[in-house]
C-alpha cells in the first residue's frame, strides 16, 4: 500500500528557522502553511456564471480588477482577465466550480510580512508605490520582488502583506526579505 503524501515546507530545509530582533520587531516575516491555493480560470463567455456560482457557494464577489475579495476563510485574488488565485484557510473544495481549476497548494509558497516597517522593507524589493493612498487593504499586484514573480496583496491595515511565489523560489525570496529587513529589526520564524 502506498504511503500518504505529506505536504512539507519549501523553506525549512533551506533557511534558518528563526531570525530574531531580540526586542520589538519592526518587521515580522512568517510562512503561511495553513492556506489551500487554486488557480481558477473561467471558460470563455462563462465569467458571469462563475461569478454567480462563487457568490452563492462562498459569499464572495469575484474581483474584476487587481483586488482581493474575502469572506470568512475563503478569498479570491484577481490574477488577470478571467483568472483568480483562490485561497482558503479551511477545508475547501474549489473543484466544483464551473471553470478550469488547478490546485496550487504544494506548488506555491505564501509569505506574510507585517509590522510597522513592513512597507519600508518591501519597498526595497518591489518597484510599486505601497503608500496607503495607492495600495491599500484588498489591493493586489502581479509583480516582481527583486527578480522573483509574485502575487502580492495587502491583507489588512496593519499593514500585513502576503506574497505568493512558486515554491522553488520561496527560500530565495525569504532570504531577500530577511536581508532587506535586517536594519529594520526583523523577526522571521518558520511555521
Amino acid at each position: 500500500m502506498p504511503e500518504a503524501l505529506i505536504a512539507k515546507s519549501p523553506l525549512r530545509p533551506h533557511v534558518a528557522t528563526e531570525v530574531s530582533a531580540h526586542g520589538k520587531a519592526g518587521v515580522v516575516l512568517r510562512e503561511r502553511l495553513d492556506l489551500r491555493l487554486a488557480q481558477i480560470s473561467a471558460f470563455r463567455g462563462r465569467e458571469a456564471e462563475l461569478a454567480a456560482t462563487v457568490r452563492e457557494a462562498f459569499g464572495v464577489e469575484l474581483p474584476t480588477t487587481p483586488k482581493r475579495s474575502v469572506s470568512g476563510p475563503v478569498a479570491f485574488a484577481w490574477a488577470g482577465p478571467g483568472r483568480w488565485l483562490a485561497s482558503s484557510s479551511a477545508e475547501t473544495d474549489f473543484s466544483t466550480l464551473p471553470v478550469a481549476v488547478s490546485d496550487q497548494s504544494d506548488g506555491r509558497a505564501v509569505l506574510s510580512i507585517s509590522g510597522p516597517k513592513a512597507r519600508e522593507t518591501l519597498a526595497t524589493l518591489i518597484s510599486l508605490d505601497l503608500h496607503p493612498r495607492t495600495f491599500a487593504t484588498g489591493d493586489v499586484a502581479l509583480t516582481h520582488a527583486a527578480s522573483i514573480a509574485v502575487t502580492l496583496w495587502q491583507a489588512d491595515d496593519a499593514p500585513t502583506y502576503e506574497l505568493v511565489c512558486f515554491r522553488t523560489f520561496a527560500a530565495t525570496l525569504w532570504r531577500w526579505i530577511v536581508h532587506a529587513g535586517m536594519s529594520r529589526e526583523i523577526d522571521a520564524k518558520l511555521g
